[in-house]
């Protein structure tokens, strides 16, 4: 098997959900000065390829020390949507070809879109029909995973504020994933890990997301 890095590298200046804390990274200690060196790190909890805890949006919801690694592991279904316009909504037309009556608790939507990562073309990413969403859910996923900045519509100027897949997902004890890199590239079925920084009660954490083909 193969193993398939599928993390946006973590860097200073780096594309960030809007409002979201920027990310530095600084020199703390030199080996000059020091004898040894150590970096400073100042980045939100949704930095890059990360995941959502229950508790991102839902009060009362699970936190970062509430989920197992076993939750975030295992066998994924990846769904191929290439060739979609800015905004568009995925509906359930979309991917009625691509799903069995029975889907693998994580579900991976691949959309290509990664490939703008970095730019403002990102923030204009296909968002997931709460329909679609909830059917997937009632198929059996339990993970969402995406290679856009969210599963719902990121908030441009004069929208307002929604987060209807997140309700749905997280609302019903799910996970969600989202900024995957690569994820164009795998195969239909694969094995996939999600591996979070062990932070304590946060509301998500940024991952190293794998995939072995």
């Amino acid at each position: 098997m193969t193993i398939v890095d599928l993390t946006h590298v973590v860097a200073s200046g780096m594309q960030v959900f809007p409002g979201d804390p920027d990310v530095e990274i600084t020199g703390a200690l030199s080996l000059s000065a020091d004898g040894a060196q150590v970096a400073r790190l100042n980045l939100g909890s949704h930095t890059g390829t990360h995941f959502d805890a229950p508790c991102h949006s839902i009060e009362g919801g699970r936190s970062t020390s509430e989920v197992g690694l076993e939750e975030l592991t295992g066998e994924a279904l990846v769904l191929h949507l290439p060739r979609l316009e800015p905004d568009a909504e995925i509906s359930w037309h979309h991917l009625n070809g691509q799903v069995p009556e029975t889907v693998p608790r994580i579900v991976l939507l691949a959309t290509g879109w990664d490939s703008r990562f970095g730019t403002g073309e990102y923030l204009k990413h296909p968002v997931l029909s709460p329909a679609a969403a909830e059917e997937l859910w009632n198929r059996g996923m339990r993970v969402l995973a995406v290679d856009t900045l969210n599963p719902d519509r990121t908030l441009q100027p004069g929208q307002e504020f929604s987060l209807p897949v997140h309700e749905l997902v997280l609302g019903s004890d799910g996970l969600i994933v989202e900024n995957v890199r690569g994820a164009a590239a795998l195969p239909s079925r694969c094995r996939v890990g999600f591996f979070p920084l062990n932070l304590a009660s946060t509301d998500g954490a940024p991952v190293r997301a794998v995939a072995w083909v």
